[in-house]
Parts: C-alpha cells; sequence; structure tokens
C-alpha cells in the first residue's frame, strides 16, 4: 500500500529550483495552489448526517488503501444495511494481480466502519463475500454485508479518537530519536486476528531497508509497474481535485515544473532521463531513516484473511498515531508478478515467514514530521450499485 508521490516532490524540489515564481508569478499564486477541497471530506466526517450508515460511511472512506484508488462502493440495501462491492477500474493489475493489497484496502475500509458504527450507538453484522470469494481477481460480487443493528449497551473503541489524525505517513523519519520496543509492542496488541510482529534492532532494521529498497527499486525498473504509478499521478491542484485519488503531487513547485516543463510523465517514465536518475537518492530517503519495522502475517491466504490483515492495518495504524508515532506501509518486496519474485522469496525468509503463512503487510516506524490528509472522493460518489 506504499505510495511514494512525497519523496517524488522532495527530489522534485532539488530539480527546480527557483522556477516557481518564473512560472508562477510569486507568493499570491503560491498561496492557491493548495488542494484543499480535496481534503473536505476529512471535514465532513460524520456531519449532518440523518442516516446512521451514511455517518458510517462518511468515516469509512478515509481509510488507507493501495495507492489511494479508494475502490470502494456502498449499496444502500433497505433501511439498515450497506452492500459493499469493489469498483473493478480501480484495481492495481500490474503490481497487485491477485488483488490482495485492494483487499487489504477494503478489509481498512470495513474495521473503520464498524468503529465509526459503535461510535454513534450500532453494531455492525459482517457478512463477507456473501455470493462466494471471488478467485484469482475480485469481480463485481459484493465484498460484504455490513448490517446495523442499534445496541445502547456497544462500548465505542477508543482507538476512533485518532481518526481523523492518522496518516500514512511518507516523509523521512527522525532518525535520532528511536522507537522504543515497548512502544511496538503496545502497538502490536491492538491487532486482533493477525500475527504481529516487530523488530528495532539496528542491524535487523538495517536489513529490512535494504530488502525493501531493492523491491522499491525493481519496481521502478519494471515498465509496466511504473507506468501504472505513473499513470495515477495527479500533478497540481487542478488535477488533484478533478480525480482526489491515485498519488498526489501538490504544492506551487509542483505546478512551476510543470508549466516549465520539467515535470512530465514522459521524464518520470525513461530510466534515462536526468529526472528519472536524479530522483532515485530521494526516492530511497525515507527507506533509510525508517527506525523500526512491524510486519503481519496469516495462517492462510483467503480473500477473508486478507480482510482480516486489513482490519488489523487500520487498528495498528491508529494505535501508532495514539502515539505520536508514523507508519508507512512498504509494499514492494510482498507483491507478487514475477519481477519481484527474489525480493518477495528474499524477504519472507528475512522475516522467518513460514511456508504455510503469507506476509500481509510490511510497515517502517519513526517520529516523523505533520503531514496534511490525503485527499478523498466525496461520500455521494462513493455510493451506487455495482
Amino acid at each position: 500500500m506504499a505510495n511514494d508521490g512525497r519523496g517524488r516532490r522532495n527530489f522534485l524540489k532539488l530539480l527546480g529550483g527557483g522556477v516557481v515564481l518564473a512560472a508562477g508569478g510569486g507568493g499570491l499564486w503560491a498561496a492557491t495552489r493548495d488542494p484543499a477541497a480535496a481534503r473536505k471530506p476529512w471535514e465532513a466526517a460524520g456531519e449532518g448526517r440523518n442516516d446512521a450508515r451514511l455517518t458510517a460511511l462518511s468515516y469509512a472512506l478515509l481509510a488507507p488503501n493501495p495507492h489511494n484508488r479508494q475502490p470502494w462502493l456502498a449499496d444502500l440495501t433497505g433501511n439498515d444495511t450497506v452492500t459493499l462491492y469493489c469498483e473493478p477500474e480501480r484495481r492495481l493489475p500490474e503490481t497487485d494481480p491477485f488483488d490482495r493489497q485492494i483487499t487489504i484496502g477494503l478489509g481498512c475500509f470495513i474495521e473503520l466502519f464498524v468503529m465509526a458504527a459503535a461510535e454513534h450507538g450500532f453494531a455492525t453484522e459482517v457478512q463477507l463475500f456473501p455470493e462466494g470469494e471471488p478467485q484469482p481477481r475480485l469481480d463485481r460480487r459484493p465484498v460484504a454485508t455490513l448490517r446495523l443493528v442499534s445496541d445502547p449497551a456497544i462500548r465505542p473503541d477508543p482507538l476512533f479518537a485518532h481518526v481523523l489524525d492518522r496518516r500514512s505517513n511518507k516523509e523521512a523519519y527522525d532518525t535520532s530519536r528511536p522507537v522504543a520496543d515497548e512502544a511496538l509492542a503496545a502497538i502490536a496488541k491492538a491487532a486482533r486476528s493477525v500475527r504481529v510482529a516487530h523488530t528495532d534492532d539496528a542491524g535487523k532494521v538495517a536489513a529490512l531497508r535494504s530488502l525493501a529498497w531493492a523491491a522499491m527499486e525493481t519496481e521502478l525498473l519494471t515498465p509496466e509497474a511504473l507506468k501504472e504509478s505513473v499513470d495515477l499521478m495527479r500533478i497540481g491542484r487542478a488535477e488533484i481535485e478533478a480525480n482526489p485519488d491515485g498519488i498526489d503531487l501538490s504544492g506551487p513547485l509542483m505546478e512551476g515544473l510543470k508549466l516549465a516543463g520539467l515535470l512530465t510523465r514522459e521524464a518520470l517514465l525513461d530510466p534515462q532521463s536526468t529526472a528519472f536518475r536524479q530522483q532515485m537518492p530521494v526516492l530511497k530517503e525515507p527507506f533509510d531513516t525508517a527506525v523500526a519495522f512491524m510486519w503481519t502475517t496469516t495462517a492462510g491466504n483467503r480473500r477473508a484473511d486478507q480482510i482480516a490483515a486489513g482490519r488489523d492495518h487500520l487498528r495498528l495504524n491508529l494505535a501508532a498515531t495514539a502515539r505520536g508515532i508514523a507508519m508507512q506501509p512498504l509494499s514492494q518486496a510482498l507483491q507478487e508478478y514475477a519481477e519481484m519474485k527474489p525480493h518477495h522469496e528474499g524477504m519472507r525468509a528475512e522475516l522467518g515467514i513460514g511456508a504455510d503463512e503469507t506476509l500481509q503487510m510490511l510497515v517502517r516506524l519513526g517520529y516523523g514530521p505533520a503531514i496534511k490528509a490525503s485527499p478523498r472522493w466525496p461520500l455521494e460518489t462513493r455510493i451506487g450499485s455495482a
């Protein structure tokens, strides 16, 4: 579920120099480049809804998901039920050929829906894949039905208090600030279904940094995988607000570089271009500043296991947020396309994953800077029938 947009943004700051003033006309123009409209769903969560399902959905759509594709589509069935679908057009066929990561994202959505419903006095009856489990890829059959039942005795989840502050923080972390093993253990306790392991051992962290970056390099040098990401880049406020998903590259510098012709999708697709080659060390910096790692595994790899992995990833992310600790998924080495196989096997070996286990998530942790929320599609665009 990684997204390297902010690394590219930092690289482009180096590439662009003073081009913003020349291209954009100064501070007034720069002040208008923030795609604030694309973050409005974060401000609107829970407000002005006369249907508990809409209230829960307004929070659920803030869930983390791969490449910010927001693949969910909710059909309001009857008076108390949501039928959740995956929009096939929002999958990632090159880097996620079996839709495992997309399914994990849907699990994050389900967990956040359940937590939001509980906060407002409702239990949620979850039935996964009521028309059968789609394999080898997701299709238009429902992912889940979510039925709300009023329950005055239900106890809200304390983690819900951190939903609006939760981020997948892709910036460099402060390597002078260790993440205590006690904090990692406390975060791990938030999971309910998957097996969680973690490390802050310097040698182990260094090995995992190296393995994770090698996988990222392979993704960047695999044309089909790279193009999938570049095609999903939204450059500048207008693109982001028109399509508030994918990899956002926002701010005056991005738009200045675009206007100056220095930021093009063609250059980012060409490994021989100056832009491509000079981005590599800057994209590597977040990997090199991982202070600790945490990973989750399941005994199997059925769709239900992937949903469980997503539900627990959301909980782990919230538990880290509660402690002021940043978290970012590093998913490249976990991907299942042919070019990634050596890295997939190497990461499993390094982490001691058993032959019958599935490595579902790998995240880096540390103390990072405050960042803004990711863009989201408004709730009304995520309601419909498959």
